[in-house]
């Protein structure tokens, strides 16, 4: 039986954005979502809480503070103060109300594209002013425009929005980087505040620096993260904000009581069964995406040489340069036509990347193999 036939029936039986976008006919690998089963801990206390009718709305959690810390200490030694946690639906709620409390309409925020399409959505909501400081492209990958981002901290820049790792381009930034942008932050006045959602999803050979962990940090710098992107539960919808300290903590005790209460309890509940059971699935699939990254360079190598694809050091987005293909700035519309696979176009990450699509490579090495072999029939 095909994949068509056995295993792609079965995926298009879920009801996900990811999976009812497009029609049947089309190969979804957009969407920043694993295909794969959730982690059975997860499942269970989801089906324990149904049980006890226990759906109401979310109170105080206190479980969630130390199972976050004992993760991020075991993870990367990073000792959090777990009491200055506090909770919103995702991450980019908890952007949104940190840019209301933190600024006015008009003040200019930093950002540094490519980077995940929704920045541009949360700046634009708050009607902030977006300053872009490009990443620079080198033979060794991307990294950080140190030079450019303190020339936008002088020039009046209220908040710099960071993604670590990120994404699309799957870089985890450098320690040496995180201290110069520290510093710059306490030297400025600028707060910073890092969407470490990808972090928990870091390959083995690199070392993820969580920006609180960076002596400058504190003063301005406050993380917003969840375990929905790594245990693959974004529907559940919950997040945490994380303040540097408490006078961070300070600055934006002004947000509604309702970011708390919006925030959904089973959730909140699957984010502490995720930090405190369900690292052994965490690992699995790590192991699995990371030979999935490689299968990807493998299958580029077979049927698109001419693609460019540097393999991430987190996560499981892989930024692929079309341009020796060819000028063409639609190429998404073109190979959902005619390969029937859809990818992210390269200008949600950043008006300057007509020739880049991002693709997901979290599925099952079938059905990746069966994207490529699309997405070579799509760019002919």
């Amino acid at each position: 039986m095909s994949v068509e036939n056995s295993l792609l029936t079965k995926l298009h039986q879920k009801t996900s954005s990811k999976w009812r976008k497009y029609d049947p006919d089309i190969l979804p690998m957009h969407v920043a979502e694993m295909d794969f089963d959730i982690a059975p801990e997860i499942k269970a206390e989801i089906i324990n809480r149904v049980q006890r009718g226990d759906l109401g709305y979310l109170g105080p959690i206190p479980e969630l503070g130390p199972a976050f810390q004992s993760f991020t200490n075991a993870r990367w030694g990073w000792q959090l103060n777990s009491e200055l946690i506090s909770l919103a639906a995702d991450v980019g709620v908890a952007a949104i109300e940190i840019f209301r409390v933190l600024t006015q309409p008009g003040d200019s925020i930093l950002i540094n594209s490519p980077v995940y399409t929704n920045f541009y959505t949360w700046i634009e909501e708050s009607k902030l002013n977006l300053v872009d400081v490009l990443l620079l492209k080198s033979e060794s990958g991307w990294e950080l425009d140190l030079d450019g981002i303190e020339k936008a901290f002088k020039s009046g820049v209220k908040l710099y929005l960071l993604c670590n790792p990120q994404n699309p381009v799957g870089r985890v930034h450098r320690q040496s980087e995180l201290t110069a942008i520290a510093e710059l932050s306490s030297k400025y006045g600028v707060s910073v505040i890092s969407d470490e959602i990808h972090a928990p999803l870091t390959y083995s050979e690199n070392s993820f620096i969580p920006y609180l962990t960076i002596a400058d940090a504190a003063e301005y710098g406050y993380v917003i993260t969840s375990a929905s992107k790594a245990w693959n539960i974004a529907g559940l919808k919950a997040a945490m904000i994380l303040p540097g300290s408490r006078s961070a903590a300070n600055r934006i005790s002004k947000m509604p009581p309702a970011v708390h209460w919006r925030t959904s309890i089973v959730g909140a509940i699957a984010m502490v069964t995720a930090f405190q059971d369900s690292i052994n699935w965490l690992d699995q699939t790590l192991s699995v995406l990371d030979q999935n990254r490689f299968l990807l360079k493998d299958l580029l190598h077979t049927h698109l040489p001419e693609i460019e694809y540097q393999v991430p050091e987190s996560s499981y987005l892989a930024w692929l340069n079309l341009s020796s293909l060819g000028p063409n700035a639609n190429w998404h519309d073109q190979i959902l036509k005619q390969g029937k696979v859809s990818i992210v176009p390269g200008q949600d990450y950043g008006k300057h990347y007509p020739e880049y699509v991002r693709l997901n490579f979290a599925t099952y090495p079938q059905v990746l193999e069966e994207g490529i072999i699309r997405l070579a029939k799509g760019v002919k």
